[in-house]
């Protein structure tokens, strides 16, 4: 059976309604693997400033190493980074938070992303 004219017009129709689904679909996985990705990288940088508190009881190292950590991110200012307590005691946890937001790709917006390291101080 050979197609007719009527029938290439409903494909034409039915990809016509199906394409936007699909784009949108494809739009979300790749910011969600953006998300994830920047996810796993706050994750780690907060891992090493904690490290970093946890062994030298100074915070700009703590700062420092986590700045460097999420350098694939960009610059993190200061105000991103949440260490607590101040001074890091033998026995005690001290807790490193990073705080970015991933920026929109003007389809599905922002997502504020936190990592989170804590750690026992003095090794």
């Amino acid at each position: 059976m050979r197609p007719t004219e009527r029938d290439r017009g409903a494909a034409a129709v039915e990809m016509a309604l199906v394409l936007p689904v699909l784009v949108t679909i494809l739009l979300g996985i790749i910011d969600f693997g953006r998300a994830f990705n920047a996810q796993q990288v706050l994750t780690f940088a907060a891992r090493e400033g904690v490290r970093a508190m946890a062994l030298e009881n100074s915070q700009a190292t703590a700062r420092e190493a986590s700045r460097e950590a999420a350098s694939t991110l960009g610059t993190l200012p200061d105000s991103s980074m949440a260490i607590s307590p101040a001074a890091c005691t033998p026995g005690t946890r001290v807790s490193v938070t990073v705080s970015y937001t991933l920026p929109s790709t003007g389809f599905f917006g922002q997502f504020p992303l936190q990592g989170k390291g804590v750690m026992l101080c003095g090794g």
